[in-house]
């Protein structure tokens, strides 16, 4: 995992996105260096981006593109990591996601360091796994 500076500075989190995930990685995840696999931050973010698109698509659908993926920043065992993500564009069959996932280190709690960043583009899917349109309107309501 190519990571763009060895020293990360302080972010704050984004109030204009939608936390969607949180996940704690553990020593399993580790690659041969001790840091986080940049394959298993990468698994977390394809499930975290398809958490918005969901709403939109009712029913199947799959990741069809990444279009982009940036390692900030190492991952570390006890990371609390938190995945924000909003939706960038809305096609006939397709929704393209933006995720930024952020590290409040394990020593270092209330201090959020932005270490990933990605867009993907889901397609929705029909039983056979041919693309189908996107349902027009609101998407389903989620909390309380």
């Amino acid at each position: 995992m190519s990571v763009e500076s060895s020293s990360p500075s302080q972010s704050t989190l984004p109030v204009d996105r939608e936390l969607v995930l949180k996940v704690i990685p553990m020593p399993a995840d580790c690659n041969a260096n001790g840091d986080i696999f940049g394959g298993w931050v990468m698994a977390q973010v394809d499930l975290a981006g398809s958490v918005l698109p969901a709403r939109y698509v009712q029913g199947r659908m799959a990741t069809v593109a990444v279009n982009q993926f940036v390692f900030k920043h190492p991952v570390r065992v006890g990371d609390i990591l938190s995945f924000f993500a909003h939706i960038e564009r809305i096609g006939n069959t397709s929704i393209t996601v933006q995720v930024e996932v952020y590290a409040e280190r394990f020593r270092a709690q209330g201090q959020y360091v932005k270490v990933t960043e990605a867009s993907l583009t889901y397609v929705a899917i029909d039983d056979s796994g041919k693309p189908r349109p996107v349902p027009k309107g609101n998407p389903v309501a989620t909390g309380p």
